[in-house]
């Protein structure tokens, strides 16, 4: 395990944010940098950066681009680009990315497969 690469994110970085008193069921799709912090049951399909926030509980799977993970996330979670997983955060699900990372404290409980870069080609 190691520190989270992330950089600091501010809510101007986000083009939508789920606060924390929204539960949303079914299935998100969204193409521009997404924070939650309430509640989501169903899928999510990210093309850019997908944050869930400490505090916040997801139960779906997720594909995306670029996963941080600081709270709660019961699923799997398939990235192109990279899974990232705070102090905070956890995630009972497999993960499937070409970077993975895992900072100390964090729990995560399911299979991790690095997959290879595409993009490095």
């Amino acid at each position: 395990m190691t520190d989270v690469q992330n950089d600091k994110l501010d809510d101007e970085d986000f083009d939508t944010i789920l606060s924390k008193d929204i539960e949303f069921t079914g299935t998100l799709e969204c193409d521009k940098p997404y924070l939650i912090r309430g509640r989501v049951t169903g899928e999510i399909h990210a093309l850019d950066l997908l944050v869930v926030d400490e505090g916040a509980e997801v139960q779906a799977n997720i594909t995306g681009k670029r996963v941080i993970i600081s709270g709660s996330v019961t699923g799997n979670v398939d990235a192109i680009g990279r899974v990232e997983i705070t102090a905070s955060g956890k995630l009972v699900g497999n993960v499937t990315a070409p970077e993975v990372f895992m900072e100390t404290g964090c729990f995560f409980n399911g299979a991790c497969t690095m997959t290879k870069d595409n993009a490095a080609e």
